[in-house]
């Protein structure tokens, strides 16, 4: 598999970390609105890092790269 550069994917990837880096930071507000409270501050904290790290692999253009691996390995192609 051959990698490419993509503005379009770095800048909508930048977009993706920026959302969950937001939800890291206004953690509290988002879950005592929208999640039932105290009981799932650990849990928006949790969504909003992965999401910053799904973001940083979407402006690195290495989403497509890994889920080709996990299809792969799924279906046994080579």
């Amino acid at each position: 598999m051959d990698f490419t550069f993509s503005f379009g994917w770095m800048f909508g990837g930048l977009a993706i970390a920026l959302a969950g880096g937001l939800i890291v930071f206004f953690y509290r507000p988002i879950a005592e609105n929208l999640a039932n409270g105290v009981s799932s501050y650990e849990k928006v904290k949790l969504f909003g890092v992965i999401t910053v790290v799904v973001g940083l692999l979407v402006t690195m253009n290495l989403h497509i790269f890994i889920l080709t691996l996990i299809t792969n390995l799924l279906f046994g192609r080579d």
